[in-house]
């Protein structure tokens, strides 16, 4: 794992972090408390959550959740269905015209397999998602992954593996690769 892409656990910059994640857990509660209509109220709750003003044409279906809130980048015309999950610490951009299903999860953190680094570390990249592609129902988005434009991730896909241009991708990923 390069050293660019690790965190390491009880590090001031890890202090950091999970200050932010309290603090954005408290307004995404809030946030998902509060009526559907009041637009105003999401608004300025979204604000503070992202660090700006949505853009134009963002639609976001509570309840939402993100653990880092700034370093979730939406284009224009996004497009976020309810019940979604953005841990976003290491960067999630999602472009012009992104379709998000219900019950997405996008993950840009995690941890290395060996166990006995596992709680020391934090490894992980950013997440790009280009522009008009469509995330089914129920998919995983996993650290480092690149979605191309006009692709389709299907329902209940696990994406580990970047996503060319206008392709359809499906299906669980889970396998043993390895034991130890």
């Amino acid at each position: 794992m390069p050293a660019d892409r690790l965190m390491r656990i009880h590090s001031p910059e890890f202090k950091a972090m999970a200050d932010r994640v309290l603090r954005v857990t408290a307004l995404t509660s809030r946030l998902n408390a509060l009526p559907f209509d009041d637009e105003s109220g999401k608004a300025e709750l979204l604000e503070q959550i992202l660090g700006a003003p949505l853009p134009d044409r963002v639609t976001i279906y509570p309840p939402f959740y993100t653990d880092h809130g700034p370093n979730l980048d939406l284009a224009e015309r996004v497009f976020i269905n309810q019940n979604c999950t953005f841990l976003d610490y290491a960067g999630i951009r999602l472009a012009e015209r992104v379709m998000v299903g219900p019950k997405v999860t996008f993950i840009t953190v995690s941890h290395p397999v060996d166990p006995a680094e596992r709680r020391e570390w934090l490894t992980g990249g950013p997440i790009d998602v280009a522009e008009n592609a469509w995330i089914g129902a129920g998919a995983t988005i996993l650290p480092g992954v690149t979605i191309g434009r006009d692709a389709v991730v299907a329902a209940g896909a696990v994406v580990a593996d970047d996503v060319p241009p206008a392709t359809l991708v499906t299906g669980p990923k889970a396998t043993v690769n390895r034991a130890w």
